[in-house]
């Protein structure tokens, strides 16, 4: 959207939702019916009130001109950001420009909208004012890092002992021996500060129930598993690149320190991950000038979505820095100039084959690589047996569809789309397959979510 009053899609308002119940519970808010005094001015700001089980209507008022994102507020109990009523008023002003008409914002809407945009200046000038901290001791800072260091090798040096172990043992025994194993030397790990060791070595307990062939598959694993701790042990004699990346898969944190590129980002995909611990959200950007792919990591503790929001198919105005590491596509989002606005913009693509042999080429810098991003111009979604594939219109290639991917609503998604016919498609390509993430039909058409 621009603050001038370009709406966006249903799909692009779902994507805020925090979870599948609030997106189920929004849209069945996204009629005219429950609401009354809805508005929306030429600011960005769309308001309404919605009835509930109460004699009083929540009010709910959303800002859209934010540079961060949208930004909610409503009067019910929700603990969810959005909640239902923001998503169902957002899904109302994005499909009948009736029901939320031009107004003049209420006095209610608007002076939580004055108080929030005037945040900002506050804040800058309360840090310009206030005292300042000083630099960071470089020495003290140099010895932990060092203390640190010593703990994950010594934490590495036990790993490796654990798969010497486990190989000498044989692979057929790991089935018997439950996830508990697993998840001790993952926490031998955590206590080594070594968090993409521990993480790995969970998915490891997670390959013996993957079906016909997890010995092998496990093997490989160990195997990638073994060659990230002798990177680690040898680290001084790698490439600098390399040493970053094996830092970075190894769990050290390190800041993005890429100089800052600004451009239009195009919003290609967004999606989150879960498990007991944490909330992952992994959001794909493409950049319209400097024809960079840019991932944005965020976190968020377990049951919260993280931030920020960004729905597919709008462009960012702002700056992203790279982190270090050969290869990596991963960026920290730095100043945006402008609210999130759709645009026209389509990444180009390239064909199945040469989508493997990217993925071939990236592995060289990093050998831990699960995927890399990839669209894909003119192929066809058509079974394969009991599998899915997208199918090279112009040439004789396909690519197979990850079991993930086959799980998800976003495969039928993308068969209607496609009805038989090219489409160009966003997604991630690795040794598991391709995993589609966003579609655009052939000719004219918005770009469509599968994720």
């Amino acid at each position: 959207m621009t603050v001038q009053g370009v709406r966006w899609t249903a799909d692009q308002v779902l994507a805020l939702a925090p979870d599948a119940a609030s997106r189920k519970a929004g849209s069945g808010l996204g009629a005219a019916g429950p609401w009354s005094g809805a508005g929306s001015s030429d600011e960005g700001a769309v308001w309404g009130l919605c009835a509930g089980s109460g004699s009083t209507p929540y009010r709910t008022v959303v800002d859209l001109a934010d540079a961060s994102g949208p930004a909610y507020r409503c009067s019910c109990p929700s603990r969810k950001f959005p909640c239902k009523h923001a998503l169902g008023l957002l899904l109302l002003w994005a499909g009948d420009e009736g029901a939320v008409p031009r107004a003049e914002v209420p006095e209610w809407a608007g002076r939580w909208i004055e108080d929030r945009r005037g945040c900002p200046e506050r804040k800058k000038v309360a840090a310009s004012s206030g005292p300042s901290s000083g630099p960071a001791d470089p020495e003290a800072a140099r010895r932990r890092a060092e203390r640190r260091a010593e703990r994950v090798t010594a934490g590495v040096s036990e790993l490796e002992q654990r798969l010497a172990d486990l190989l000498r043992g044989g692979l057929a025994t790991v089935g018997r021996s439950g996830y508990g194993l697993w998840e001790e030397t993952a926490a031998r790990m955590v206590d080594a500060q070594a968090q993409g060791l521990a993480a790995r070595v969970r998915e490891l307990g997670a390959v013996p129930g993957t079906g016909p062939g997890w010995p092998s598959r496990l093997l490989e694993e160990c195997a990638l598993l073994h060659l990230l701790d002798q990177g680690w042990l040898r680290r001084e004699r790698l490439p600098e690149g390399l040493a970053a990346t094996v830092r970075s898969r190894v769990g050290l944190p390190a800041p993005a320190d890429g100089p800052p590129v600004r451009d239009h980002w195009l919003v290609l995909a967004q999606y989150d991950t879960a498990d007991a611990r944490l909330t992952t959200r992994r959001t794909w950007l493409y950049g319209t000038r400097s024809r960079r792919t840019s991932l944005l990591l965020s976190y968020g503790a377990a049951g919260r979505a993280p931030e920020p929001a960004l729905p597919v198919g709008l462009a960012l105005d702002a700056e992203l820095s790279a982190y270090p590491g050969a290869g990596q596509a991963r960026a920290a989002l730095g100043e945006r100039f402008a609210p999130p606005a759709p645009t026209a913009e389509r990444p180009p693509g390239t064909t199945t084959a040469l989508a493997t042999a990217r993925y071939g080429d990236a592995l060289r810098d990093d050998p831990w690589l699960d995927s890399v991003p990839v669209t894909l111009d003119r192929v066809v979604p058509v079974p394969d047996g009991d599998s899915w594939q997208l199918a090279d219109a112009d040439e004789d290639a396909a690519l197979p569809l990850t079991a993930a991917a086959r799980s998800r609503p976003g495969l039928w998604r993308l068969v209607a789309l496609s009805g038989g016919a090219p489409v160009k498609v966003f997604g991630e390509c690795g040794h598991r397959g391709f995993t589609p993430l966003a579609a655009w039909p052939e000719g004219p058409g918005e770009v469509v979510p599968l994720c």
